[in-house]
């Protein structure tokens, strides 16, 4: 299994962390796409894999930054020649938006259909599965299990747990310090975890209060808890992702988490690969050989 962080950002606009995103690669039949933030057509490409290879899409939650670009990820996926309907697994309220999504750009559609003359219009077609807390899903020899987390006064939000017979990983989705996906993740190999850095949310004059920061926060984990969580769900990685704000200090974010927990963490990057069979991280030009540190 090979978790690539696509999208590290938030909805705050930033050039080198793009709108949440991830991808969980267990080969052929289970290549599972997990939100769709913005730029994740672009990630994808670079990181070698197109939107029309996907398998499945997981959305998390209906938060715009968190599904942006899912019409994008459509028409680029017919542009690159995908043979087959697009798969996607949301929350209560997925199909209503799919539905107004592909009608808001349904005469655009009938007119590249007719005039582009392509083979096939099968990557046009969107089978919507609305899921609840609990549910299961198979992927080849990927299972993936959902798990409801907290994320008021967003009602239905979840993470989600991915499993083979060798490997566990767990993405968080948004959410507070949350008992649930604790237990759901206990034992993982990595943790895929949000967080939102409290002391560098500055303030703007006339555009972000005291209030802004205050109610942002409260429905995320924050960088002095997220530690907690991987501690307390006894993990032995944590991969930290969908920072707010964007620009942040990296040392002191690592110190303030490895307080609470003892284990490798991992400052996430867009296009950062975790391979949990190799024990090893790839990034840019760099890869790391993890060794002795046990993720599976």
């Amino acid at each position: 299994m090979k978790l690539t962080i696509l999208g590290s950002g938030c909805p705050s606009v930033d050039l080198d962390r793009h709108g949440p995103s991830a991808l969980i690669d267990c080969g052929e039949g289970a290549r599972i796409l997990i939100d769709c933030g913005s730029g994740v057509t672009q990630r994808l490409l670079e990181h070698g894999l197109p939107g029309s290879e996907i398998d499945a899409l997981l959305l998390t939650h209906l938060h715009s930054d968190h599904i942006v670009d899912l019409f994008q990820l459509i028409i680029s996926s017919w542009h690159q020649g995908r043979p087959r309907p697009q798969k996607i697994f949301g929350p209560p309220g997925t199909r209503d938006y799919v539905d107004q999504l592909l009608m808001l750009w349904k005469a655009e559609l009938r007119q590249r259909i007719a005039h582009e003359q392509r083979s096939s219009t099968k990557a046009l077609e969107v089978d919507v599965t609305e899921i609840k807390d609990g549910e299961e899903l198979n992927f080849g020899n990927l299972r993936v299990k959902t798990v409801t987390v907290m994320h008021l006064p967003v009602r239905h939000a979840f993470g989600f747990v991915f499993e083979t017979a060798e490997e566990k990983a767990v993405i968080s989705g948004d959410t507070i310090y949350c008992p649930a996906l604790i237990e759901a993740a206990k034992g993982a190999d990595v943790l895929l975890h949000e967080v939102f850095i409290h002391g560098e949310m500055s303030l703007v004059e006339g555009n972000r209060t005291p209030k802004t920061v205050e109610n942002v926060a409260s429905y995320h984990t924050l960088d002095s808890v997220v530690g907690k969580v991987a501690s307390d769900a006894e993990v032995s990685c944590l991969m930290l992702t969908h920072f707010a704000p964007p620009k942040f200090d990296r040392e002191k974010l690592l110190s303030t988490v490895s307080r609470d927990f003892a284990g490798p963490v991992l400052v996430g990057e867009d296009l950062m690969t975790l391979d949990l069979a190799r024990n090893s991280i790839s990034w840019k030009k760099m890869q790391i050989a993890l060794g002795s540190v046990n993720l599976n």
